[in-house]
């Protein structure tokens, strides 16, 4: 793998760089491998299948509903919670000797090489490959992306209580501002896998790093222990300013939450959110059935209406990605997969964690 990682990312036809699961750095959509093909295609689809994932709950339960309707003697079970929690429970249960789950969809790209080294996966190219960029596959097909989501600036509306849009903060480096003191929450990032991602892409970048994070704590920053308690607290006005996910965001708007989001001016840190396939699961085939679906077109449309960004390009957006785009930072991917531990290592110092 390339020591530096600029993914061109290919969105409803504009080219879209950020940090992604795969190894190429080519602004053209490469060659995708030739799909596995689903071993259980021809047969009668019965049982169950389980997924593992930090997604919010409403966007788990669109899919649940979208894939029990196409495949009706499927069950769909999900295990949700924060994407810390989904971590230590496929830890405990792989050393019990094995994970419960059939899929795993988490926030952070990064995790996935962890979970490659564990012997946690199973190589499967879907065949929903075909309208995928090669950049979201993993070279060895250990995991494909399955949407994308990025971290922007929340801010409460509340009457008496909020801020205006004007007021509201445009960079990351606004939020250091004194006005601002005791006045932030962002969510932990041994928590959330979203959150530790953005914490790691801030902290390997020099205009950032550690020095950035001393003086967001000196500034009063909070932490909550879920990113849904994040965003509930901005909605709430028990915060001003939260550092919080775009998709998480526009439920709580679209439910007619007193807040307000946008993206930052400048260094946008946006990732994949990809899909596992469990190595040794219970239910491959049907595992199988879940990947595929989620990547379909239908899958990806289904989160597309639930706020969410598809990585396909035959799925129309409802968000402009080609201004997430212009404005996206640099990531080094590499150094990610191999230094967040060290990252977070530093953050939890500077929050006496």
């Amino acid at each position: 793998m390339k020591k530096i990682l600029s993914y061109v990312l290919t969105l409803s036809l504009i080219s879209f760089v950020l940090t992604s699961c795969g190894s190429s750095n080519s602004a053209a959509k490469n060659e995708t491998p030739a799909p596995v093909a689903n071993e259980a295609a021809a047969s009668t689809s019965k049982g169950k299948v389980m997924i593992y994932s930090s997604m919010q709950e409403a966007q788990l339960q669109a899919i649940k509903k979208g894939f029990e309707a196409k495949y009706p003697d499927i069950t769909l079970d999900y295990y949700f919670a924060s994407g810390g929690k989904v971590m230590t429970k496929m830890t405990t249960e792989a050393q019990s000797g094995q994970i419960d789950a059939d899929v795993v969809w988490l926030g952070d790209p990064s995790d996935y090489e962890g979970f490659k080294k564990e012997g946690y996966l199973q190589p499967y190219y879907s065949p929903e490959s075909a309208h995928i960029p090669q950049n979201y596959i993993d070279k060895d097909g250990y995991y494909t992306a399955a949407r994308l989501v990025t971290m922007g600036i929340a801010w409460s509306t509340l009457s008496g209580v909020g801020i205006s849009d004007e007021e509201a903060p445009k960079t990351w480096n606004e939020l250091l501002d004194p006005k601002w003191k005791g006045q932030l929450v962002m969510t932990d990032p041994a928590q959330a896998s979203t959150t530790k991602y953005w914490m790691a892409a801030m902290m390997q970048n020099s205009r950032y790093g550690v020095d950035f994070f001393q003086k967001l704590h000196d500034n009063g920053c909070e932490l909550e222990s879920g990113t849904t308690a994040t965003h509930n607290q901005v909605a709430a006005g028990s915060y001003k300013v939260g550092i919080c996910l775009d998709y998480v965001s526009a439920n709580l708007i679209n439910e007619g939450s007193p807040m307000k989001f946008h993206y930052t001016d400048e260094d946008v840190v946006t990732m994949t959110s990809p899909l596992g396939l469990i190595a040794n699961c219970a239910n491959p085939d049907n595992g199988k059935k879940l990947y595929d679906y989620i990547l379909s077109k239908e899958g990806q449309q289904i989160l597309v209406e639930n706020n969410l960004v598809s990585v396909r390009d035959d799925v129309e957006n409802k968000v402009d990605t080609s201004a997430i785009a212009a404005k996206n930072v640099d990531v080094n991917f590499d150094d990610l997969a191999e230094n967040t531990p060290k990252y977070l290592d530093e953050f939890n110092k500077i929050w006496n964690k």
